[in-house]
């Protein structure tokens, strides 16, 4: 049986998203057809949002998962009278949250993802920005302004790293891809020598790397099962004469790459 599954918010519908995922992954017995409901503001919108989800319950035969983000209480009240199991997340913790901290929450929607702190969105943007213009090696130039600089074989993850780092976290990654020439020297390139410090490295297994390549150049030797071996066992042998930190990104989301990368790096966030 499929459930359907609904995420509404008054804003974007992130938050929504981001913490009904999470809780969605723990189910993976289940199929879910999932819908975003976002810029839920009006008495209007939410009525045409129940409706929804009603129309899904009776086609479903099933009351649908609704995770919401609402902040005015009457649209909340509004949406609790559809036939589907109302997650309201907001009513979950904010209440407990007034009585610990002794002050009564604004409800502004909109605040985790708006441009209400001009400072995190410069920070956001000059980030992204940053993995940009570093990115696959086109430039050492920039390094010396690095938080992180994402070592790796073409095609294991560097450039989404950068960019979900910068999105997130405000960090500055650049991305170096290392080639055969690379191994055959069995060095650390002259150019990444005065960012050492700076370094971190990402693994993949081959079997995984030889799919991602055969999606790109399929049937190519840069695709081919030995190249992708090669590489990866070079990389590593490379990374640990080097001593440069390492972990293996198989099976992992960008999200637990990135939170990782940090973690291991000592990377604090600037957002």
């Amino acid at each position: 049986m499929i459930r359907s599954v609904f995420f509404v918010s008054d804003g974007t519908g992130i938050t929504a998203e981001t913490l009904g995922h999470t809780l969605l992954t723990q189910f993976e017995q289940v199929s879910f057809q999932q819908m975003s409901l976002p810029f839920v503001n009006t008495d209007d919108k939410v009525e045409w949002a129940v409706q929804r989800i009603n129309r899904a319950a009776e086609s479903d035969g099933g009351k649908p998962l609704v995770f919401s983000t609402l902040i005015d209480s009457q649209l909340r009240t509004h949406l609790a009278k559809c036939n589907g199991v109302v997650f309201d997340f907001f009513e979950t913790f904010t209440g407990a949250m007034e009585q610990e901290l002794g002050v009564t929450a604004q409800r502004v929607a909109g605040r985790s993802h708006g441009m209400g702190n001009v400072r995190a969105y410069s920070e956001r943007i000059d980030a992204l920005h940053y993995a940009i213009q570093n990115d696959d090696g086109a430039t050492t130039r920039d390094y010396p302004m690095a938080d992180v600089v994402v070592m790796g074989v073409s095609r294991a993850g560097k450039t989404p790293t950068c960019m979900y780092l910068a999105l997130t976290y405000g960090v500055r990654a650049a991305n170096y891809p290392l080639a055969d020439d690379d191994f055959e020297r069995g060095s650390l390139p002259a150019a990444l020598e005065p960012y050492r410090h700076k370094l971190f490295g990402l693994t993949v297994d081959p079997e995984r790397l030889q799919q991602i390549r055969n999606e790109r150049r399929r049937g190519s030797h840069y695709a081919s099962m030995d190249q992708c071996l090669m590489e990866v066992r070079a990389v590593e042998r490379l990374f640990k004469r080097e001593r440069i930190p390492f972990f293996n990104i198989t099976q992992r989301s960008i999200e637990e790459i990135s939170a990782q990368l940090m973690q291991q790096a000592g990377l604090t966030r600037r957002i």
